[in-house]
């Protein structure tokens, strides 16, 4: 059983001789050290009445033995620090539990040339070999040159591939990050936010993934973020889109002001084709050398 805040804050009062309405400290853990007599009620009138304690150090012998919680103060002060670890659970409640902890922050990133980059003060080098990423624990610390382009791949099996990719990027020197798992793309919005180099949002060519942009990324980083589509869009969506996808994301789309043009052309083609295209497209080493073939 944890004990809340609320009541922990009580009990030191309780430690310090003040007596308490018993019914502002209503809690299993009040009634527990009541059926104990560790604390003690003053009955007042015919419904009111006191929670004290004539003998302080009981309360934190009871609490100790029970709970794990050998200082009442540490263990408010610990609870309500906002970078906790499971460790320090450990030593103020003996539980690694009594608090829900995120362990597991930071982002994937990707690459296929080696980036330079800096974490912890430390000169690294992004360059992940075939099949393998890395994962960016300490982001808060993660610096990398102003002049590479975040690039956020919305599918996980485009960020594996991404050297099948290449041919869409040649333009630009990108470091490829994932927004899955999900639990983690907020931490990756917080690097964003913090860094100036530009993001391109690579994902979906339908309303759901014009909606992921918009909402999840270009409100948040403003004029750094912009939507990636391919001058061969319209192409790709005639011979390879999906009416399905346009049919089902259509009712929930709202169409917005949009401040990229890019984004307004590519709306027009969704309406134009009633089609979406997935991402995954661009794997296909076949679909490229098709549109080289074409001239398009």
């Amino acid at each position: 059983m944890k004990i809340p805040i609320s009541i922990a804050e009580k009990l030191i009062l309780l430690y310090k001789g003040e007596k308490i309405p018993a019914s502002k400290i209503r809690h299993s853990v009040i009634n527990e050290m009541l059926d104990n007599g560790i604390l003690k009620k003053q009955i007042q009138g015919r419904s009111k009445a006191l929670v004290y304690c004539n003998e302080p150090q009981t309360i934190n012998d009871f609490i100790k033995n029970h709970y794990g919680i050998s200082d009442l103060q540490n263990y408010i002060d610990t609870l309500q620090d906002t970078e906790i670890n499971r460790s320090d659970l450990i030593t103020v409640s003996s539980d690694s539990k009594q608090k829900s902890v995120r362990t597991f922050k930071g982002f994937l990133v990707n690459c296929y040339t080696s980036i330079p980059a800096t974490l912890n003060e430390n000169q690294i080098i992004l360059n992940p070999i075939e099949g393998a990423f890395h994962f960016i624990y300490d982001f808060e610390n993660f610096i990398i040159p102003d002049d590479i382009t975040i690039v956020g791949i919305e599918n996980p099996e485009n960020f594996r591939y991404i050297e099948k990719q290449k041919y869409l990027f040649e333009n630009i020197k990108p470091l490829f990050v994932s927004r899955y798992p999900q639990n983690q793309s907020k931490d990756l919005l917080k690097w964003l936010q913090t860094i100036p180099n530009n993001y391109l949002h690579f994902g979906d060519f339908d309303f759901a993934g014009i909606g992921i942009y918009l909402n999840e990324y270009k409100k948040h980083l403003g004029n750094k973020a912009h939507f990636f589509t391919p001058e061969y869009i319209e192409f790709l969506l005639d011979n390879y889109g999906n009416r399905a996808l346009y049919d089902k994301q259509k009712i929930n789309f709202e169409q917005q002001v949009m401040e990229e043009e890019n984004l307004t052309n590519l709306i027009a083609l969704l309406h134009k084709y009633k089609k979406g295209l997935e991402q995954e497209i661009f794997i296909n080493s076949k679909v490229f050398t098709g549109i080289n073939s074409k001239n398009i």
